[in-house]
């Protein structure tokens, strides 16, 4: 199983910016980011595979880019214009044939 660690999460005002960084243990076809709000399910943010592949959720399009660097086996979530809805606990995911997850980081979106 892959091992995942995150990093970047935090507390921004809306409108705001951070990024995101996850680092896995090997290599990995699709790496990718889904978010946990209170209350909520998880839901999918964004995945890209190794070849560069990429998906978005319809409610960030536009202001969050996903990217790897393959060399790094590490996945990058640059987030911008953030609102007080992308407010979660974000979780990396592996998978290859099966799935790993991220600890989780927060963030905040909040004046």
């Amino acid at each position: 199983q892959v091992q995942l660690v995150e990093s970047g999460g935090g507390l921004v005002q809306p409108g705001g910016s951070l990024r995101l960084s996850c680092a896995a243990s090997g290599s990995v076809f699709r790496l990718g980011w889904y978010r946990q709000a209170p209350g909520k399910e998880r839901e999918l943010v964004a995945t890209i595979t190794n070849g560069g592949s990429t998906n978005y959720a319809d409610s960030v399009k536009g202001r969050f880019t996903i990217s790897r660097d393959n060399a790094k086996n590490t996945v990058y979530l640059q987030m911008n214009s953030l609102k007080p809805e992308d407010t979660a606990v974000y979780y990396c995911n592996a998978f290859n044939t099966r799935h790993s997850w991220g600890q989780g980081t927060q963030v905040t979106v909040s004046s």
